[in-house]
């Protein structure tokens, strides 16, 4: 969901200079390009902060990959809807008698929640009261993403998918009593579904997750994959652009060409490990390091493709370095504007591709998966009958590389948890007017990059670490006072100790939580 505008969004009245007769810009386009500010906040994304979980043990029977009997995945195809800017949601039935509610698909967290209670943003909720097969734990759990939060209760019911997995299984289910910021208004789904690790799981890595649950009671292989076919659709439309969630294989249909696979660097979110990155096939050459601070990610929860704050301002400034239109105002990169351009002319032809590297099975070799504009120049709405309005599709973060939905629309994404890895291929639904907006490309070495990528520590061990060693100095410190404090004179030690302060502001008292 993410940085998704809402629908209502409104024009102000700034009209910028034609481009076409800029000094700097001769590209054959002479039509008026307007700028729109969002009338309401972007929507949060959905990314829990917590602190830093162990990897889980992998689960039993996911030595390796097997493929689901056939019939089973193509039932599954186009079993969502949504959009990138409001979120691809599976329906699913919970409880007895079975009740309908719309579950938005989320890779990057690991609780399975939904409404428990009446809200004004949802349609529905699950009403634990009326279902025979509910049974409550007795245990609170709490979820704080970067923007919005929950707090529920955890109980466990049974729940089927009309178009998933035959079969009724029992799973743990968060009842949402409280939020902020976390439904939104006008989105269609009343509950998340979290398909990360149970590393990431709240309120212990000891809950079993959801995909979990269906992988030892329905005995599927421990795989999933991931279609989402918003590519050059409103981000903010009817909801029905639809995509499938495929438990328990890979469903040939939804793909084309060869998978590409990058091996998951650590089992708590899907991380993985990036190279480098290229914008109108430039290198920005920065520090592979630079891309994976503090972690690489691949989160369907997650609308943009965001990037760290280094690493955005120079994919920005090669954006505008090698694009057609380099006056747009800084409110257009940073997400407070919309552009737009008269319905016909597209502004797609005006930008350039964006390549990710990405580190192969065979560490020697690395592949590349490319977006074309069409997948980060996203249309939002169309204002009176003559404009098509658009927003920049990246956005900065404070700290992870998130590849969100702006690029997994491009492809078909294959979460192999049995072999530890993440596999991209061409999505069939890639595709405008009868051309690709995607490419994969590949091998190629690795000679010109580090062995690793990938920082020993993550963002939240240096803040441990920080602590630690904040502790240890003080400590150090109070035993040094001791030991000269013994070695002095009784009538030096009387009146030194009575001139100790115990300063308190000296401790580290911000930890992660």
């Amino acid at each position: 969901m993410g940085e998704g505008f809402s629908a209502g969004l409104a024009l102000f009245s700034a009209v910028l200079a034609l481009l076409a007769a800029s000094a700097r810009c001769r590209a054959p386009f002479a039509f008026p390009l307007r700028v729109a500010s969002p009338a309401g906040p972007i929507p949060p994304s959905l990314k829990p902060p917590g602190s830093l979980p162990q990897p889980s043990p992998e689960p039993p029977g996911a030595a390796g990959l097997a493929l689901a009997a056939a019939p089973n995945l193509v039932a599954m195809v186009d079993n969502l809807e949504g959009d990138s800017g409001r979120g691809y949601y599976l329906e699913l039935l919970l409880g007895t008698p079975p009740q309908k509610l719309n579950i938005l698909v989320d890779t990057g967290s690991s609780n399975f929640a939904v409404a428990g209670t009446p809200n004004a943003d949802v349609t529905s909720y699950f009403n634990s009261e009326k279902s025979s097969t509910y049974k409550p734990l007795g245990i609170d759990v709490a979820v704080k993403y970067t923007q919005g939060s929950w707090i529920g209760t955890l109980g466990t019911d049974v729940i089927t998918m009309p178009k998933g997995i035959n079969g009724t299984y029992t799973i743990n289910i968060a009842s949402i009593s409280q939020s902020e910021n976390f439904f939104l208004q006008g989105i269609q789904w009343q509950g998340i579904l979290g398909l990360a690790y149970d590393a990431l799981a709240k309120p212990s890595g000891s809950l079993e997750t959801f995909f979990d649950s269906l992988v030892n009671q329905a005995k599927i292989p421990n795989i999933f994959s991931l279609q989402m076919c918003g590519a050059g659709l409103p981000v903010s439309g009817t909801g029905t652009n639809g995509g499938s969630l495929i438990l328990g294989g890979i469903e040939p249909s939804l793909y084309k060409g060869e998978i590409w696979y990058t091996p998951i660097q650590r089992e708590w979110y899907y991380q993985v490990e990036i190279l480098k990155l290229e914008v109108g096939g430039q290198n920005l050459n920065l520090d592979c390091k630079e891309y994976n601070s503090d972690k690489a990610i691949v989160d369907s929860g997650t609308t943009l493709l965001r990037l760290p704050e280094k690493v955005f301002s120079a994919v920005v400034g090669a954006i505008i370095q090698t694009s057609l239109i380099q006056d747009f105002p800084g409110g257009f990169w940073s997400g407070t504007q919309l552009a737009c351009w008269i319905k016909t002319e597209k502004p797609w032809t005006f930008f350039p591709e964006i390549s990710i590297y990405l580190r192969d099975e065979n560490v020697s070799r690395s592949f590349r998966i490319t977006i074309l504009p069409q997948l980060y120049i996203q249309p939002v709405l169309e204002y009176g009958q003559n404009l098509g309005c658009y927003r920049f599709g990246i956005s900065s973060s404070d700290s992870a590389l998130v590849i969100g939905a702006t690029v997994m629309e491009g492809f078909y994404v294959i979460f192999d948890r049995a072999q530890k890895r993440v596999g991209f291929a061409l999505s069939t639904c890639a595709e405008m007017d009868g051309s690709p907006v995607s490419e994969i490309k590949g091998p190629f070495t690795t000679a010109d990059v580090a062995s690793t990528c990938v920082s020993t520590l993550s963002l939240h061990e240096p803040l441990l670490w920080i602590v630690s060693y904040t502790l240890m100095t003080f400590c150090g410190l109070v035993l040094l006072v001791l030991v000269i404090l013994l070695l002095l004179p009784s009538r030096c030690r009387q009146r030194t100790a009575n001139n100790i302060v115990n300063d308190e502001s000296s401790l580290v008292r911000h930890r992660w939580k």
